[in-house]
């Protein structure tokens, strides 16, 4: 049975929106959902920290099962004071030990600015408090975001933190030096 959010020619004829799709792809999830039984440790104590890109099948690239593992996504997957207020969660309260950050190539903030911030600040009169974090070059933002992590004061676990880059045309992961 596929749970596919994908529009079926019923839900184009009848207008239904994106989000009317996804809770009825909910709704045949359910009808055969069994309670795993599990708690919200992950079992391999790791949290994984990526781009939100819609490209990224984090856990079939990574070989990951459910509740293998924290997952903590936004824009670029840079590190930031929410990532790390979900690190230290996820470390102090859910016993994860490891963390792993995957960027990733053509990643849209690449082409972005802080600019941006500026553009929404004149079209909607209030500047936004966050940082839009764009980057140039993704192995130096890797680096830095490797560099947050290790010198969290919040974090208890800072030596196992590495960080990759994950091709989107070939699947691969590259991992970068921290130096």
């Amino acid at each position: 049975m596929s749970t596919s959010a994908h529009p079926s020619a019923d839900a184009i004829r009848t207008g239904a929106t994106v989000t009317d799709r996804l809770v009825e792809a909910n709704a045949r999830y359910a009808a055969d959902f069994a309670d795993p039984g599990m708690d919200a440790r992950p079992v391999l104590r790791v949290a994984v920290v990526a781009c939100m890109d819609a490209r990224l099948d984090l856990h079939a690239a990574l070989g990951l099962e459910l509740g293998d593992c924290h997952t903590i996504r936004n824009a670029g997957g840079v590190v930031t004071d929410d990532v790390i207020r979900s690190l230290t969660i996820s470390q102090r309260a859910l016993g994860t030990r490891s963390v792993m950050l995957v960027h990733h190539t053509n990643c849209g903030l690449e082409s972005l600015t802080e600019d941006f911030r500026h553009e929404l600040e004149d079209e909607v009169g209030q500047r936004p408090a966050w940082a839009v974090e764009a980057f140039r070059d993704v192995d130096q933002d890797v680096r830095q975001s490797m560099q947050r992590v290790r010198t969290s004061p919040f974090l208890l676990h800072s030596d196992d933190v590495r960080g990759f880059v994950f091709d989107v045309t070939t699947g691969l992961l590259r991992e970068i030096d921290p130096a």
